[in-house]
């Protein structure tokens, strides 16, 4: 028996051998590639709770105050998800991910849902195998120095260190854009954020580069905030969105369209504050869209209601904007391109019906 089987062996071992060689060839040895197929709205639904993934670290977009409650935009993002599906925004488990884990643990089921201030790219949407949502923020990547030290352009940092974090685009783009314009210098890359900007205050960075939301965020945390620019140029466009593994048609959609109810809100005019004024009007497209009329959350397994649930417990886009990023906040950030589309911004939901 031995040796027959040991005969077999030898004789499907170059079949055995070729077929993996194939699988290796079409990238099918990376389990991160293959879609799952599993029904995670139903999953969430069991639970009773969302599972989010977020940053925890990055004040207006996901943040953990001293009180332990989460703030930010994209938190508000885990929040109308959950407002969607459980008329209850507080439905939420937030866990915080640092960019290394943040990708494993969406595509292990660890969350059900990715908020946290992650561009969309090519490679992400197809070898990574995650769907994204809706852009929430439009950024750019930028550059962060020392006024002190008379930096004033990418051309001023020829030879000089250069703090970036690892595992994101940030790193490529800087090298990217300094080999672009034939500029030498010092990386110096670090997986945790927190050991980033603090290599940076510690003077050991001639400038530190990420997303310039992300540097005028981490701004107000240095200890002397004043004595930090941000420089004009910029590096990359970021488009910033939710995402969610591949393999759930359904719940990427319920996730794409709950962004978009926050947009379309603010193109009707809707918010939390008047949405009872909304309640009996006789406008088609506004009863289509808080459920009086039709029902267009059956085909997400969602309540008719669903979007009006959102914008009860958590507002429309502006109001998100306005409680985390805006100019009446310590960050101050002008809308500019995340403003509407009929106000001159980047921003425009597919109509309800």
């Amino acid at each position: 028996m031995n040796i027959h089987k040991s005969a077999l062996a030898l004789i499907l071992a170059p079949f055995i051998f070729t077929l993996s060689a194939c699988g290796g060839e079409s990238g099918t040895t990376d389990n991160t590639t293959k879609p799952i197929t599993r029904n995670i709205g139903s999953i969430v639904k069991t639970r009773g709770q969302l599972m989010c993934g977020v940053s925890g670290e990055l004040p207006g977009f996901s943040f953990v105050g001293t009180d332990g409650n989460y703030s930010g935009i994209d938190v508000d993002v885990c929040r109308a998800v959950a407002a969607a599906l459980f008329d209850d925004p507080n439905a939420v488990e937030f866990r915080n991910l640092n960019s290394k884990e943040r990708f494993t643990a969406l595509q292990t089921g660890e969350v059900d849902l990715l908020s946290r201030n992650t561009s969309w790219t090519f490679s992400r949407d197809t070898s990574v195998g995650l769907d994204f949502a809706p852009v929430v923020f439009y950024d750019g990547q930028a550059m962060m120095v020392n006024k002190s030290s008379g930096v004033k352009s990418l051309a001023d940092l020829k030879d000089k260190a250069i703090c970036a974090q690892s595992g994101t685009t940030t790193e490529q783009n800087l090298a990217d854009q300094m080999r672009k314009r034939s500029i030498t210098y010092k990386p110096v890359v670090f997986e945790d954020i927190n050991i980033t900007f603090a290599t940076y205050a510690e003077g050991r960075c001639n400038g530190i580069t990420a997303d310039r939301s992300a540097l005028v965020s981490r701004r107000t945390t240095l200890p002397k905030p004043e004595d930090n620019i941000i420089l004009d140029e910029l590096l990359s466009s970021e488009p910033l969105a939710p995402a969610v593994a591949k393999g759930d048609p359904q719940w990427r959609d319920t996730v794409k369209w709950v962004v978009y109810a926050l947009i379309k809100a603010e193109e009707l005019g809707i918010n939390s504050q008047n949405l009872a004024e909304f309640a009996n009007s006789n406008d088609p497209e506004i009863k289509r869209f808080l459920g009086t009329e039709g029902n267009l959350g059956a085909g997400l397994g969602l309540s008719s209601d669903f979007a009006a649930r959102v914008v009860k417990h958590v507002g429309n886009y502006g109001e998100i904007y306005d409680r985390n990023l805006g100019t009446q906040t310590k960050l101050n950030l002008p809308r500019n391109q995340n403003q509407l589309a009929t106000k001159g911004g980047l921003l425009y939901a597919p109509p309800f019906r």
